[in-house]
């Protein structure tokens, strides 16, 4: 299973946290990465000091904030391996996996166990499928050579761990059927629990499954249990001694150490969830139900044009038993009153479970309507599910986030071809209007949407006018174009064609005529198609009236709305006779490098092992990791001959987790095999100790390819762009093109008063700064936009695919801002903050270099300005001026 973007990234943060930690301790690991401008701004509000658990500070404990939709499970899953490699340096783990009820805690057992399941998949791939699962309850049937040869998984709920619970009890419980598990455990370890029954065993340590967490200290991954790390008692947490804990949950506290946060917006566009939500408020349950079902058949006759299966799923939140609407008189209403068939209709409660053993996403399944009150909160999912409808309060509605949940999954979490199948949509009924739409935010709130997001992804259904002003902020309506004319059969037909464009509607009259209306812009394709549907008598006026239109709009329209576009070259060079994208990566392929020009020999400063009393250190490029051992004898292990240690064997193992799709497998093997007899010959690093110490080996020579990749890409790009045989042009045939509705998946800048005269898309369709409010680049904006000589300019969102971006020897650089200048000229703009001067990772003269390149090569008609807050007596706007005047 491919795993999305975000996911990816989440991924790759959490790694780049447990590899630090392992150098440097886990309250820096973590300082060092929020800190970053990148993921303080993605953590916002979330960002704290990192908070050690009581009584295990050297444990690392964090967590990973994804909404509702986000895959927590599969990244769970894939977490385990990274930690495997980055912090817990063991071949095969223990894992104890908690999840919130024993409805998840099942369903979770099962797919782990299936090995088609994705979840099972990402643990089979690290392990080579040497992969065992547990229900908790089973923990009796775990024998010792299934967590000597196998990752062994064990299922659990946080409930389990307690003592007053009689799960809990038979956790800590002595179990002679353990006993095989401490037959080589010396009695007076540390930290276990001691048996107080008969005489002669008082002192020994019990067999019970807390002893056997305590003794291999199992990975936590903790699924969606927001209060289940900060509930253990620090008893507990002793009792269970875990090596790492990794929680994964929408809404996590704030004392959780939140290493990273993905926005709904980055769920969105990976094609996760639906949004927006169109929310349709009714006054009476009657008609929320009634809307609710009209939108299933909307829908349902949508879905048949699509190439997969959908069938649109009502969820309806009945009234608890003590209400109006109970689960038995909403299932009436819809049987007699508006006719559905009762084979369409399926009860889910506590006592009624008409969906088990039911695959709703079978064609041959009828089911169209779900009736529940609370019941599908947890462990239920099914993507058809599109509407939901509550005949309860929404804000008071006991789990009604929970129920949101589900209609907001993506049907093969791949976008439809009909935009109504990437909607989710809402009926309730509220005495007071406008009331379920702060209701609704406040529950997409608790589903881990930010509040500025969950304000926006909430629109009003058609006919559903916002009075109130309750779902603001929103944009300014569009200016709407009406005209009438006569209109015979003939004519009416003629336009009712035109009106297949969306922004086209044609409404005959009683009298016999047709009004026109156009919404926003009357661009010259749709004024020519209309002028040549309406009579010959009528043209002269009509074309009258879009004139006048146009003058009174003018003001009213962005450049973008009004059909301006522009586009900036592409920086393109010749690679082997051909122009190619000027891009490191691509260039690569066209450059033959190999391993072997650069040994792999490590020298004392890069990689060194000293060995203490009951420990022994590695040095890491200067940075000390201390290893304590358990026991005498795993202290005699680093240098004594292990059965089956072998050179050749720790060459293989490198070689299984270095593996590069760009370097050939004979390439990397004979570069290993140099690696380990460098440290094994004359460095005279005893096998034994590589072999413990192999993860940390395998993470350093993972940075050292790292560097020589990184190395050979600056000579590439050097080679192709700047050395004095390269052939470099700017070209507007592959050009970056900036239009109308563009950035229309980006988060809008809503909070602050200024709005921009001349922003490109206009000023409510601004991408959100990254910085704070009134912050040095959006100084720089304001600065740009005060400009006499800026026809229009444009805030260019980062990695977004339509926005314009450079070549830099490691990646691609996103300058900040765009213009279009009033003589013709394009301007690109990157704003240097006073932050990353002096942060250490100032890259700024490559940005200069690649800039002045494309500038130079675009022939006249493009200036590169890199703007610093102060430069000189020179400020923002005094620098912009002089280089778009020749300075």
């Amino acid at each position: 299973m491919q795993l999305k973007t975000y996911q990816a990234d989440t991924l790759a943060i959490l790694r780049r946290f447990l590899e630090e930690a392992r150098v440097a301790g886990p309250a820096n690991a973590y300082d060092t990465i929020a800190r970053e401008p990148e993921q303080a701004r993605r953590l916002g509000r979330f960002r704290t000091g990192y908070a050690p658990l009581a009584g295990l500070p050297g444990t690392p404990y964090v967590c990973l904030r994804l909404p509702t939709g986000g895959g927590k499970t599969i990244l769970a899953a894939h977490a385990i391996g990274v930690a495997r490699d980055a912090w817990i340096e063991k071949d095969f783990p223990l894992m104890l996996w908690l999840v919130p009820s024993n409805t998840i805690r099942l369903q979770t057992v099962e797919a782990l166990k299936n090995t088609r399941h994705p979840y099972r998949q990402a643990l089979d791939a690290v392990f080579e499928g040497r992969v065992r699962v547990f229900d908790i309850a089973d923990f009796a049937m775990i024998r010792p050579h299934d967590i000597r040869d196998n990752a062994c998984v064990v299922v659990g709920t946080i409930q389990t761990l307690r003592v007053s619970n009689t799960e809990g009890r038979k956790v800590y419980a002595h179990n002679e059927n353990m006993e095989p598990h401490f037959s080589t455990v010396p009695a007076s370890t540390a930290g276990l629990e001691q048996r107080d029954g008969s005489t002669d065993k008082v002192g020994d340590p019990r067999f019970s499954f807390a002893n056997l967490l305590h003794i291999h200290r199992p990975l936590m991954i903790v699924d969606e249990a927001h209060n289940a790390v900060t509930g253990l008692s620090r008893e507990m947490q002793a009792r269970v001694n875990p090596c790492a804990i990794i929680e994964f949950t929408a809404t996590p506290r704030f004392n959780s150490n939140i290493l990273h946060s993905v926005s709904a917006q980055e769920l969105k566009d990976a094609e996760m969830i639906k949004l927006p939500i169109i929310l349709a408020e009714h006054d009476s349950w009657q008609n929320a139900v009634n809307g609710a079902i009209a939108s299933r058949a909307a829908l349902e006759e949508a879905a048949r044009g699509e190439a997969d299966y959908i069938r649109p799923i009502v969820l309806f939140q009945a009234q608890p038993k003590n209400g109006e609407v109970t689960v038995e008189a909403l299932k009436t209403h819809l049987i007699e009153v508006e006719q559905i068939a009762p084979e369409r209709i399926a009860v889910a409660t506590g006592d009624q479970r008409e969906l088990d053993g039911i695959n709703l996403f079978d064609p041959k399944c009828p089911i169209e309507y779900v009736i529940t009150v609370e019941a599908l909160k947890e462990g239920w999912d099914c993507s058809f599910a599109y509407v939901f409808c509550s005949v309860q309060n929404i804000g008071s509605a006991t789990d009604a986030e929970q129920l949101l949940g589900r209609v907001l999954r993506m049907p093969y979490a791949r976008r439809r071809k009909a935009d109504a199948l990437n909607r989710a949509y809402a009926h309730v009924s509220e005495a007071s209007f406008g009331a379920a739409a702060k209701a609704l935010t406040d529950k997409l709130v608790d589903m881990g949407f930010d509040e500025q997001e969950a304000q926006e992804v909430i629109e009003p259904a058609q006919g559903h006018f916002d009075e109130t002003g309750l779902f603001a902020p929103r944009e300014k309506p569009a200016p709407v174009f009406r005209h009438t004319v006569e209109a015979s059969v003939e004519v009416a037909e003629a336009l009712a064609a035109v009106a297949q464009h969306e922004a086209v509607s044609i409404a005959p009259a009683a009298d016999g005529s047709v009004e026109i209306a156009v919404t926003g812009r009357v661009a010259a394709e749709i004024e020519a198609a209309i002028t040549s549907a309406i009579p010959a008598a009528a043209r002269a006026g009509f074309s009258e009236a879009v004139r006048q239109y146009r003058i009174e709009i003018k003001d009213k329209l962005s450049p973008a709305e009004q059909g301006e576009r522009f586009t900036l070259p592409r920086l393109v060079a010749e690679v082997q006779g051909e122009l190619a994208f000027a891009d490191a990566d691509l260039f690569m392929e066209f450059h033959d490098w190999t391993l072997a020009a650069h040994p792999a020999r490590l020298d004392e400063a890069a990689f060194a092992i000293r060995e203490t009393a009951r420990s022994f250190e590695i040095d890491v490029d200067g940075r000390h990791v201390s290893y304590q051992f358990a026991s005498e004898a795993e202290q005699l292990a680093l240098d004594v001959d292990v059965e089956g240690w072998s050179a050749q064997g720790l060459v293989l193992w490198l070689d299984r987790q270095l593996r590069q799709p760009d370097i050939h497998q004979s390439d990397l093997l004979k570069w290993l095999s140099d690696c380990v007899g460098y440290l094994t010959g004359p460095r005279k690093i005893h096998l034994a100790a590589l072999m413990r110490t192999k993860f940390i080996l395998a993470r350093k020579l993972t940075e050292r390819i790292a560097a020589i990749r990184q190395a050979e890409q600056g000579k590439v790009y050097q080679r192709f762009l700047f050395a004095p045989e390269a052939k470099v042009q700017a070209s507007f045939n592959d050009g970056f093109e900036f239009r109308d509705g563009m950035y229309c998946d980006v988060r809008k800048q809503r909070e602050g008063k200024w709005r921009p005269r001349k922003h490109f898309l206009g000023a409510d369709n601004l991408p959100a700064f990254d910085g704070t409010l009134d912050g040095e680049e959006f100084q720089c904006a304001q600065a740009i936009d005060s400009l006499p000589s800026v026809k229009f300019w444009l805030r260019n969102v980062a990695r977004h695919p339509q926005s314009f971006w450079l070549p830099t020897a490691g990646g691609r650089f996103y300058p900040d801002f765009v213009a279009q200048l009033n003589d013709g000229r394009l301007a690109v703009i990157e704003y240097k903050g006073a932050l990353l001067a002096g942060s250490g990772v100032d890259d700024t003269n490559e940005k200069r270099a690649v800039g002045r390149l494309w500038e130079q090569s675009s022939g006249g008609r493009g200036v590169f300005i890199v703007v610093e807050k102060q430069l000189g007596d020179r400020d923002m706007r005094g620098q912009l001026m002089d280089r778009l005047s020749g300075g």
